[in-house]
């Protein structure tokens, strides 16, 4: 590690010379390059996690929706999930989970199926409401949903009040 070098001239009379002391840097020259190799392994290991979200324009009337093809997701605490399909002039609002088995993803194919059978088309329009309460990782697993389901066409409201009752009225989830 260190190496001294030394003068073995000795004569009587005449003066040693110094030690020159000197510390090999060999060893802290690897550990800066194994640093410099980790830390870029590891930051091109670590890709960002990103969802691409196409918003419409904000320009010209939205296009009229099918009552039969629409199908709304009302997020709320707890894992509370109720959906209804249709207007939600009167809806038949029902109630699920985030669960494998009977879950929303389950809903969600059996909806798409049926207008695709009807239609031959993928024309299934999502509307998912969150309210106040709605933890963040629901919201991001109902767009994974999304994603699974290959649901093209999804957008995100507001909730209204009597959309609300339907959440606040409904017992807390089990199972997520």
């Amino acid at each position: 590690m260190a190496e001294i070098t030394t003068d073995n001239n000795n004569r009587k009379g005449t003066r040693c010379k110094k030690n020159n002391p000197r510390v090999d840097m060999t060893p802290m020259v690897d550990l800066g390059f194994l640093l410099i190799t980790f830390f870029m392994l590891s930051t091109t290991l670590m890709q960002p996690k990103t969802m691409d979200l196409i918003m419409p324009h904000n320009d010209g009337d939205p296009s009229p929706l099918k009552a039969s093809n629409a199908m709304t997701l009302l997020l709320g605490d707890h894992n509370r999930i109720a959906w209804y399909e249709g207007l939600p002039d009167n809806p038949s609002v029902q109630y699920t989970s985030y669960g494998q088995r009977n879950g929303i993803g389950n809903i969600i194919r059996r909806k798409r199926a049926e207008i695709l059978q009807r239609t031959g088309k993928n024309q299934l329009m999502v509307l998912i409401k969150a309210d106040q309460h709605a933890s963040y990782k629901n919201i991001v697993d109902i767009m994974d949903e999304m994603l699974i389901n290959k649901v093209e066409s999804y957008t995100l409201a507001d909730m209204t009040a009597q959309e609300h009752t339907y959440l606040t009225n409904r017992p807390v989830a089990v199972n997520h």
